[in-house]
Formats: structure tokens, C-alpha cells, sequence
């Protein structure tokens, strides 16, 4: 619990956030003349990118297909045609900015304002466009029907854990095959990830579960655990105008949204997988470096940058194979609660073939292991 004084300030902290997202929307310009098209109860999607044209195909009909209606991106001075592919597009209404993505709190200032501006009413996904969203039954219950349960409980908001995925060998290496091409599928190029090394710990100021650990930790923070990334998200939210988010999709205020992964209320929670360890990701990690955009304090993180540029192998013996949402669920890494009857897991057929060469490795990786969830 917190006192009386606390709840005032996060409440004071609230409205700088919604301020600071209503003076930074004069560095949003609309690309598409059209204005957006929202239709009531339509399940919309935010997101702000640059230079992710290569997933951008597989992003649009990832979302599509879960039930999303409208995107609302920002594009901030791409320069590699995506955002003339995101203007072409019906479903989509683009924004530009070439201000700073580090000012703009990461981009979530002008997302706070499409929010604040459009978001209101309606179920509101807001994700990265190396992020896809995957949830129990999500192959056969789309949004729609997960939304329309959350309503009918009450629930005001999906939790999800951010799940890196990446290849057998380098990060140079990546399967080159058809998936690895412009809108495959990142899972079908990458297809490995942590099942376990998860720390889980309950924050009491902001009423969420703190999520840390995985591939990142174990290869590059690993002598610097307070370093590595934040995995707890929160992307799926009934928007109300009152409502902000204050780090990234981490944490939002009012705070009681941030209750997700408590697994007391008998809530389904998600998985985002995270698809930044493509090959490009060692050209990114370069210019990123240089533009220093991307952490507060951007210096404590060259040896992150340099060590993702000497194209590791993040592959251990411990790896998973990525198969679908049944597994995830079998692992503990998301969970069904009440949203219907848990199936009995059983490994379906390989994404891909058993490699012939054994220098490729096996296909499992390794026995199933668990999150640490205790």
C-alpha cells in the first residue's frame, strides 16, 4: 500500500505525462491525408518505428489477422522506404517526426498523444514493430472475442512478457532462407529463445511485477544484471483519457493497470516475441551507438552495442526451439487463467525440418525448462 502523499504525487505525475504528450504533438506531422477512419469499438494498434521496412509486411498482417482494425504509427525519419509502404495502406493513418526519439521519452510522448487524441473507448495494442503478440488460443480466439472477455470480467488490461528470439549461429546467419526475406515471418528465421533464467519481482510503488533475465542477461549482462531489459509489458489496454504510460509499455499510471502478471486475479497474460536479433539488428546496434538515442544514459551501453556488432552466437545448450503459443503456455512463460479450459501440451510438428548437418545442432535444444516464476 501506499499513503495518501504518494497517490497524490503519481496522480500529479499523470497529468505532467499527458502534458508533456499534448506539447510534443506539433512535431507530428500527418503523412496520410485522410484522417483516420475509427469505427466505435474498433481494436486499434500503436506503434512508433524507424527503418523497420522489412518486417513492416509480416508486423501489418501479424495484427490484421489477430483482429486489429486501424494502425496509428509514427515514423521517425525512416529512410528505407517503409514509411511509403505504411501510407499506401487503408488500415493505417502515419505520422512523421524527425524530432528526438530520446526527448520524446522514447517515442512515448507522441504516442501518449495519439492516444490520449484517438485512444479513448477503445482497445488500444501498443507494441514495437519487432514485437508480435501471441496469447493462449490466439489462432482461433482473435482480439475481438479476448477483449470482449476482459470486458465481461472487468479486466481493463493484458500483461505480456517480452520473449527475444534468436538464430542457431551469428547473428549474421540467420536462416537465409525464404522466411528471412522483406514480411516473413522473424520466428521462422530465428526460432530460438530462453525457457528459462527469468527473475520475477513484485514492485509495490507502481503495483507491477518486474520481469528481468532471458538471452540478454545471460550473454550481455551478465556481470550487470540491473542493467538488462525490462521484459514486463503491458500493450493491450481498454484506453480511458486519464490513463498514461510512463516507461515505455512497462509501466502505466493510473497504477492499478499494471497488475497483469498477478496471478491471484486468474488473468491470461501474453507473450511478445521479439524479433531484434535479426542479421540487421549488427547494422542497427551500429548507428544507434552513434546517434545515442535509445537509453538515458547512453554510455553505460557501448559494450552491449559492441558486443551485438562482433555478431555473437547467442544459441547455448539450454535453448528452446520456438513451436507456438502451446508451448509457451506448457513453459509457463504465459498463462490462461479463466480465459477457458487449459489444453494438454504436447510438442507439435517442427517449424522446420531436423537439420542433416550435425553442426546445425538438434532440433529440441535441450529439455524443457521453466521460468523462474517463485
Amino acid at each position: 500500500m501506499i499513503g495518501a502523499w504518494e497517490s497524490y504525487r503519481l496522480r500529479l505525475k499523470r497529468r505532467g505525462l499527458l502534458l508533456r504528450a499534448l506539447r510534443r504533438r506539433g512535431e507530428l506531422t500527418r503523412v496520410t491525408k485522410r484522417k483516420p477512419a475509427i469505427r466505435p469499438g474498433a481494436i486499434l494498434a500503436f506503434a512508433t518505428i524507424r527503418n523497420e521496412a522489412a518486417r513492416l509486411p509480416h508486423f501489418l498482417a501479424h495484427y490484421r489477422r489477430l483482429g486489429v482494425d486501424h494502425f496509428l504509427i509514427v515514423d521517425n525519419a525512416s529512410d528505407d522506404g517503409g514509411a511509403d509502404l505504411l501510407a499506401d495502406q487503408l488500415d493505417v493513418t502515419l505520422w512523421r517526426t524527425a524530432a528526438s526519439y530520446r526527448t520524446a521519452r522514447f517515442g512515448m510522448d507522441w504516442l501518449n498523444w495519439l492516444l490520449l487524441r484517438y485512444g479513448a473507448g477503445h482497445w488500444c495494442l501498443t507494441v514495437d514493430a519487432d514485437e508480435l503478440l501471441v496469447y493462449p488460443d490466439c489462432d482461433s480466439r482473435p482480439l475481438p472475442a479476448l477483449t470482449a472477455w476482459l470486458d465481461r470480467q472487468g479486466h481493463a488490461a493484458l500483461a505480456a512478457l517480452m520473449l527475444d528470439l534468436y538464430p542457431r549461429g551469428p547473428l549474421s546467419q540467420a536462416d537465409a532462407g525464404p522466411a528471412a526475406a522483406p514480411g516473413g515471418d522473424p520466428a521462422d528465421s530465428l526460432g530460438w529463445f530462453d525457457a528459462e533464467g527469468y527473475v520475477w519481482q513484485r514492485q509495490p510503488r507502481y503495483r507491477n511485477i518486474s520481469i528481468r533475465g532471458g538471452v540478454r542477461e545471460r550473454v550481455f549482462f551478465a556481470d550487470r544484471p540491473e542493467h538488462g531489459p525490462h521484459l514486463h509489458k503491458t500493450p493491450l489496454v481498454r484506453w480511458r483519457r486519464p490513463y498514461a504510460y510512463l516507461s515505455s509499455t512497462h509501466i502505466l499510471l493510473p497504477r492499478r493497470l499494471n497488475d497483469g502478471f498477478d496471478a491471484r486475479q486468474a488473468r491470461p497474460t501474453g507473450v511478445l516475441l521479439h524479433s531484434k536479433f535479426l542479421p540487421v539488428v549488427i547494422a542497427k546496434s551500429a548507428e544507434e551507438k552513434r546517434r545515442r538515442e535509445h537509453f538515458t544514459h547512453a554510455e553505460r551501453y557501448d559494450d552491449y552495442y559492441d558486443a551485438i556488432i562482433a555478431d555473437p552466437a547467442l544459441w547455448s545448450a539450454q535453448s528452446q526451439r520456438y513451436e507456438d503459443w502451446r508451448q509457451l503456455e506448457g513453459l509457463e512463460l504465459m498463462r490462461r487463467g479463466d480465459w477457458g479450459e487449459r489444453p494438454v501440451y504436447a510438442p507439435s510438428q517442427p517449424r522446420y525440418p531436423a537439420p542433416a548437418d550435425p553442426e546445425t545442432g538438434p532440433r529440441d535444444g535441450g529439455g524443457a525448462g521453466r521460468s523462474s516464476r517463485r
